[in-house]
């Protein structure tokens, strides 16, 4: 089993010996700065979660080497400043996702401070992680409609790759056919709510956050590319060779808070959204038992070859050159932090996707093995449902189940997270039509 906005405040220590623990020499106080992201919750098992659980440290602890560690967090937006701060060796361990992560491994050879992908955190393996939204009102309803209309993302990211790859498969230049705005996150949010961009690509959490607060809809399912996404740890090679211990530290915490999170799915979702200001509601739809993300540490072979994929596409924009992939990955630390328990964390699946409801007041979540089963369930319980997630009949992607595109065909219920797809499926099989939520409720009941 896989198990409005408020920055997490950044714990302040006190003067300590070093500013990194590559630099901290025979000192006997250490302090490794990890640098992460509060907000893009698909790293919360190497960032938020960890933090807050403590595990790092007690690990940390552990080591009994006659030094004293400390813990320097630093919370960033985007992965772009870690690896600023990573090239300078001021941050010893970060996490970002992968197109991030390509540039960190380029910029880290390019100024001769090597940095190597040590652990994954989440992923999806069709790409699920990333949706294109419009607002709520748009007209647009496919990516064909996108051609001359303003789109923000971050250029560079996860989600810029969604984008254009989806305009690719859609007949539209990238860099001709649309005009692209690069724009931080919650800069691009902003634009979408005040109308002056047309639709937004970005990554976890802001399409949900936004579908959620009721200020986009999704246009387009970044898991129709069915190409693997994900976040992942780096680290700087002279960090790993000085302090491997320490990072083996880092990692066994890691697994530890990725166990966490599986066995405590809901607790878990509440206590990121504590830290972060983002609603447990939009982080379970990511994080949660049948979430979009799919936690685990191992380096998966089909993940390795996604990044290898990933590169032309930043090629293309002129933000890297060639990258060397395999010497960039290196699972060496995170194999013997695990040990014997590696080998099933590598060869282990993603939980098949199912319809959850989370109860008002209720400290677990009720799956249902269809769509029908949840909406029945939820006709009977109106004023008792604080969250209903539904996987995308084609792609699995989970959704909000009263955000939903929902298609009736005979006496079966389907939803997608993009209308486009639904209108495929319709055009596919005879008798179907798109149906709203309020009627998919009634025929359910």
């Amino acid at each position: 089993m896989k198990h409005t906005p408020v920055v997490a405040t950044l714990l302040l220590l006190a003067p300590l010996t070093a500013c990194g623990s590559a630099q901290a020499g025979d000192g006997s106080t250490v302090t490794v700065t990890v640098g992460y992201q509060s907000r893009t919750i698909n790293t919360v098992t190497a960032g938020t979660l960890l933090r807050s659980l403590g595990y790092f440290e007690k690990e940390l602890n552990s080591l009994h080497d006659g030094r004293t560690y400390k813990v320097d967090w630093q919370d960033y937006a985007t992965g772009a400043p870690i690896t600023a701060q990573m090239t300078a060796g001021k941050i010893d361990i970060g996490s970002m996702g992968d197109f991030p992560l390509l540039i960190n491994a380029a910029r880290g050879k390019q100024l001769g401070k090597p940095t190597h992908l040590v652990s994954v955190t989440g992923y999806n393996l069709r790409g699920g992680l990333n949706t294109i939204v419009t607002s709520p009102n748009s007209k647009l309803a496919s990516l064909t409609d996108l051609r001359g209309k303003k789109v923000s993302t971050s250029v560079g990211s996860a989600a810029d790759g969604t984008l254009v790859r989806a305009l690719q498969r859609a007949g539209i230049d990238p860099g001709k056919g649309i005009e692209k705005l690069n724009q931080q996150p919650a800069v691009g949010a902003s634009a979408l709510t005040a109308g002056s961009t047309d639709a937004l690509s970005q990554f976890v959490a802001w399409p949900g956050l936004l579908t959620y607060q009721g200020k986009a809809k999704a246009l387009y399912d970044g898991a129709e590319l069915n190409l693997p996404t994900f976040h992942g740890v780096t680290a700087r090679e002279d960090f790993a060779e000085k302090r491997p211990a320490v990072l083996e530290a880092f990692l066994k915490a890691q697994a530890e808070a990725t166990d966490y999170l599986d066995d405590h799915p809901v607790a878990a979702a509440e206590s990121v959204a504590k830290a972060t200001g983002l609603p447990a509601e939009v982080v379970y739809l990511y994080n949660g038992d049948h979430g979009i993300s799919t936690f685990d540490p191992a380096v998966k072979p089909q993940l390795v070859s996604a990044l290898k994929q990933d590169v032309s596409v930043l090629k293309a924009a002129k933000l890297t050159g060639d990258i060397d992939v395999d010497s960039f990955v290196d699972d060496q630390y995170v194999r013997k932090a695990l040990g014997a328990g590696y080998a099933a964390r590598l060869a282990a699946a993603p939980a098949a996707s199912a319809s959850e409801v989370w109860p008002k007041g209720a400290s677990a979540t009720h799956s249902f093995k269809t769509p029908s089963e949840l909406l029945a369930y939820v006709s009977a319980h109106r004023n008792g449902i604080r969250a209903a997630y539904v996987p995308d009949a084609t792609t699995g992607t989970l959704w909000f189940a009263d955000k939903a595109v929902w298609v009736a065909d005979g006496d079966r219920l389907l939803p997608f997270v993009a209308p486009e797809t639904a209108r495929a499926y319709v055009s596919a099989h005879g008798g179907a039509r798109v149906v709203t939520y309020a009627d998919a409720l009634e025929r359910a009941s």
